[in-house]
């Protein structure tokens, strides 16, 4: 039995830092249905009579957009998880008599309302928060915000005290609160997992297969696969117009790779975003230039801002041939159904690290998957091996 499967299972009360409490938010009410169900199983099995960890809360607004948080059961002494994603676009409110979404802004206040409905009788707050607010504006130059950094230095001055997030996209934000919780968790064992399963015929090796980063700034999560798949890696750099400012940023002018050759290859393309696409299908589209095989892109959040029909287009014409994304944040029903679309599912995973922090236990098993991703490359070999 695996170390992560004992964390799991080590459910004991006694042991645990105060009895549990989830709060699912507006907008993650499916993902905390799924964690929640994988911790009453886990409690049961440790011989708890637990129904539900869930507590209900809502957040109702006002037509004029004033709003409040009501928590509808007591939070006295728990160790309490609320989880928020602020990357939720479907949800809405009406104001003034129209239907209007809800923005990160909007989450990140309801957020903090919860908080302060919880009135300081929770025995220790955490937040899960899979998208983190404002992270994507991550360092700040002349002029401009740092929402994040700011957001968590508020969030530990109303008495959080672990903050759970996933792939960040600069984890350096965390020097803001240095004395806070804060874990950055990647899932590469999940998404490795969906690749391999959902593939035919893969062969993961050096002559077959290559790792390809989609700029300087994913180099790191990149690199990290093509360590643990044992194959050769490149990259694709930003060549941008430094003259001219668009939307508040240089524009790119063209991606140029650097690294071995592709031809014939299959290629897996990480990144912690896809937002428009367009960088991925630019990059999809200088591989195919130098012949490289199928091409697989891999974003934490898929959110596709600019809508489906160009990564339609691209999957008809052969550029693409596959795209993962994880339930972390709201997936639109209409990616969903896309036979381009792999969701990778990491409700389980969330879980182990709830299981683990209400317990007080070490994370470190949890955050290092590379045992794991080990077992799997040899079932996988074995599989390739005996030809099913």
């Amino acid at each position: 039995m695996t170390k992560r499967r004992k964390t799991a299972q080590v459910f004991n009360p006694n042991l645990s830092v105060a009895p549990l409490g989830i709060i699912a938010m507006d907008g993650a009410k499916e993902l905390g249905a799924k964690i929640n169900d994988y911790l009453v199983t886990w409690a049961r099995q440790s011989g708890q009579d637990v129904d539900s960890f869930l507590i209900p809360c809502k957040c109702p607004r006002f037509q004029s957009g004033d709003a409040k948080a009501l928590i509808e059961s007591t939070v006295r002494g728990l160790d309490l998880f609320i989880i928020c994603d602020t990357g939720n676009h479907s949800c809405t409110y009406p104001l003034f008599g129209h239907e209007n979404h809800m923005s990160p802004d909007d989450h990140y206040q309801d957020l903090k309302r919860i908080i302060q409905a919880a009135g300081g009788k929770a025995h220790r707050i955490n937040v899960i928060m899979p998208i983190l607010y404002g992270g994507r504006q991550h360092r700040r130059n002349y002029r401009e915000s740092l929402d994040c950094a700011w957001m968590l230095q508020e969030l530990q001055s109303m008495g959080v005290g672990n903050i759970l997030t996933f792939d960040a996209h600069d984890p350096r934000v965390q020097n803001a609160v240095p004395l806070m919780g804060f874990d950055n968790i990647i899932p590469s064992y999940q998404v490795l997992k969906a690749l391999i399963r959902t593939v035919d015929s893969l062969s993961v090796s050096k002559d077959s297969f290559m790792v390809v980063s989609p700029d300087e700034g994913a180099m790191s999560r990149n690199m990290y696969y093509a360590s643990v798949l044992g194959v050769d890696l490149g990259m694709f750099y930003k060549r941008r117009d430094y003259s001219v400012v668009v939307n508040g940023r240089n524009p790119i002018v063209a991606h140029e790779y650097l690294g071995n050759d592709v031809k014939g290859k299959d290629i897996f393309i990480a990144d912690d975003i896809i937002s428009s696409g367009d960088s991925v299908l630019d990059i999809a589209n200088e591989l195919k230039a130098r012949d490289a095989g199928r091409i697989f892109a891999y974003a934490t959040y898929p959110i596709f801002t600019n809508g489906l029909k160009p990564f339609d287009e691209a999957y008809a014409q052969g550029k693409i041939t596959g795209v993962y994304g994880t339930n972390l944040s709201y997936l639109n029903p209409e990616l969903s159904s896309r036979p381009w679309f792999h969701p990778v599912d990491c409700s389980k995973y969330v879980s182990y690290f709830v299981a683990a922090l209400n317990h007080d236990m070490s994370v470190s098993d949890i955050l290092d998957p590379h045992e794991k991703i080990r077992e799997l490359l040899e079932e996988h070999s074995h599989v390739i091996a005996d030809g099913r």
